[in-house]
């Protein structure tokens, strides 16, 4: 994979690339609150108090009170019984592996899970790692069916995928899954968007999280930093007793952590910001449909055009420029390493900036 070149963002919707401003469809601040002025006022004003850095563990000097706020903040929101807070969402899965290590015979490992779950699946103390077809439940079933009745597995998907805005059946997990396993959802994605109180892809699943660890990330939706693993009391415990990456990582700047309590307050004052976003991602939809282009309905905000050949992918890059929009076409990760188009839709996009994505768009070639 090739570095790209570097973005500057100017204001909600634009960038800087190469001396043009352009819109911009990507990235995954969905409600952009990374520049909410609630949210930026809350980190300057924790910074001034707090300084940048505690710079020590927490399990030695480096512990403070606003990290535990932060937790129980997060467990309210997303209805779980505690939550424990990691420097970043990539660490949070790797850290409930550790502290889980030796309890699980197999790890189940949808094959377009995310890198994070894929380390984190072998830390397992040298557990059996399967991979399965991506969100395919018959052929985990068959899998599981192959397992001896002594398995204890522990399943690891993405709760929303972020290629197209799929989410992992985990209620059809739930059913197929030996009453011993345990299912990890990496919901960085789904977390703050999905369901009716924006709790996830477990609130949209409608499902109940007694045998579901959930791991998300306040990079995305909430606009901030820093990963945090939801579960039972138990589970916090274990990760502060036997997680190497807890006990020795420098936790989460306090700025960001402040940031993080007032984005989730922000979200929950203001569900109407989640209507607003499904609006603007089924008009888009409906207008490419309209267009001819075969676009697949799924939960998330994510619009992904069909695969297409190099040179129709340059043409429409080409066009997507000449309007003024960042072409985001992505390579990255196993899901999208042919290359696609993928519009990341956010809830502070215009009305004018979608219509002119449509019209770029419905002009087929």
């Amino acid at each position: 994979m090739i570095e790209p070149e570097p973005l500057e963002m100017i204001g909600d919707n634009e960038v800087r690339w190469r001396n043009r401003t352009l819109t911009y469809f990507s990235g995954c601040d969905y409600f952009r609150l990374s520049r909410h002025p609630a949210v930026t006022s809350m980190t300057r004003a924790t910074l001034e108090k707090t300084g940048l850095n505690v710079a020590a563990s927490r399990l030695t000097t480096g512990n403070r009170k606003l990290y535990g706020e932060l937790e129980k903040a997060l467990a309210a929101f997303f209805g779980s019984e505690t939550g424990v807070m990691l420097p970043d969402g990539y660490l949070a899965p790797m850290a409930v592996a550790q502290a889980l290590a030796g309890e699980f015979t197999h790890a189940l490992v949808d094959e377009l899970s995310h890198s994070a779950l894929v380390d984190a699946a072998r830390m397992l103390d040298d557990r059996q790692l399967i991979s399965f077809p991506h969100r395919d439940v018959a052929a985990l079933t068959r899998s599981i069916a192959t397992l001896p009745n002594s398995a204890r597995p522990i399943l690891f998907t993405d709760g929303m995928f972020s290629h197209d805005g799929s989410v992992a059946p985990l209620s059809e997990y739930l059913k197929i899954l030996p009453r011993a396993g345990m299912i990890l959802v990496d919901d960085a994605h789904g977390s703050g968007v999905l369901g009716a109180k924006g709790r996830g892809t477990i609130e949209h699943a409608g499902v109940n999280r007694g045998r579901i660890i959930q791991c998300a990330t306040l990079s995305k939706a909430f606009g901030a930093y820093g990963g945090v693993v939801l579960g039972t009391r138990a589970l916090r415990k274990k990760i502060v007793a036997r997680s190497r990456i807890f006990a020795g990582a420098t936790p989460l700047p306090p700025p960001l952590a402040g940031a993080g309590l007032a984005a989730i307050k922000i979200l929950k004052r203001e569900p109407k910001r989640r209507e607003r976003l499904f609006r603007k991602v089924s008009y888009l939809r409906a207008q490419l449909r309209q267009a001819g282009w075969e676009i697949v309905e799924t939960p998330g905000p994510i619009v992904r055009l069909p695969l297409m050949n190099s040179a129709a992918a340059n043409v429409l890059k080409r066009r997507l420029l000449a309007a003024g929009i960042y072409p985001p076409f992505v390579n990255y990760g196993k899901a999208s390493a042919a290359g696609f188009f993928r519009f990341v839709i956010s809830s502070e996009h215009t009305q004018q900036q979608l219509e002119r994505l449509a019209g770029v768009l419905g002009n087929r070639f």
